[in-house]
């Protein structure tokens, strides 16, 4: 899916109209006003009125947390380089990660845009519902601050210089963007590229 030519400035374009446009652009600070307090009042609600004590939400939060960077995995393997076709089935790669790859210091789009990750989240949290019942309510906080957790240290990658305790990580994205795009699909963590086999080679 490496596109044919990678600009570190600008932007693309994906609609005509500007109001559609305009949805496909989000800042951090969006998303951490939407989640935060999500995540606040759902620990808060699943101890005071689901029973849950402090122990089992500390405990399912961890767990949502460790799920979230098996989905990041998957999803950026699977989903975001997905190898399509048809001509509709290009254009929504290059809508959902493409563009990212073509313009991938485009500030805008470093985090999903609020509309499409609320229709995600709340999908998600009904089928953790369905499976963990009452225990949700400290299952997906925990979800959502690993996604909080990756979009920080992706905008962060493509944004800043790395700190010297974090530059694998920026290592392993970079290479991702400029090198192997076949590779070094994990952001907040390489865990599941060393299980998967997916690490970039050391040369």
């Amino acid at each position: 899916m490496q596109p044919k030519s990678i600009h570190n400035k600008g932007q693309s374009k994906l609609f005509d109209q500007g109001y559609l446009e305009s949805l496909t652009k989000t800042h951090p600070l969006v998303i951490y006003s939407i989640y935060l307090p999500v995540i606040i009042f759902m620990l808060y609600y699943g101890n005071s009125y689901m029973g849950l004590t402090i122990i089992q939400e500390i405990l399912f939060f961890i767990g949502g947390v460790f799920t979230w960077t098996l989905f990041e995995y998957f999803i950026h393997r699977f989903l975001f380089h997905f190898i399509a076709h048809s001509k509709v089935s290009k254009r929504v790669v290059y809508a959902i990660h493409g563009v990212h790859h073509e313009y991938p210091r485009d500030k805008d789009r470093l985090f999903m845009p609020p509309v499409p990750s609320l229709l995600i989240a709340i999908t998600l949290f009904s089928i953790f519902f369905l499976i963990l019942k009452y225990a949700a309510f400290a299952f997906f906080p925990g979800f959502l601050s690993g996604y909080l957790l990756y979009g920080s240290m992706h905008y962060a990658i493509h944004a800043f210089a790395p700190p010297r305790a974090l530059k694998a990580l920026w290592r392993n994205h970079h290479l991702h963007h400029y090198k192997s795009d076949d590779r070094g699909f994990g952001v907040s963590s390489i865990l599941w590229d060393v299980v998967f086999g997916t690490v970039h080679h050391k040369e």
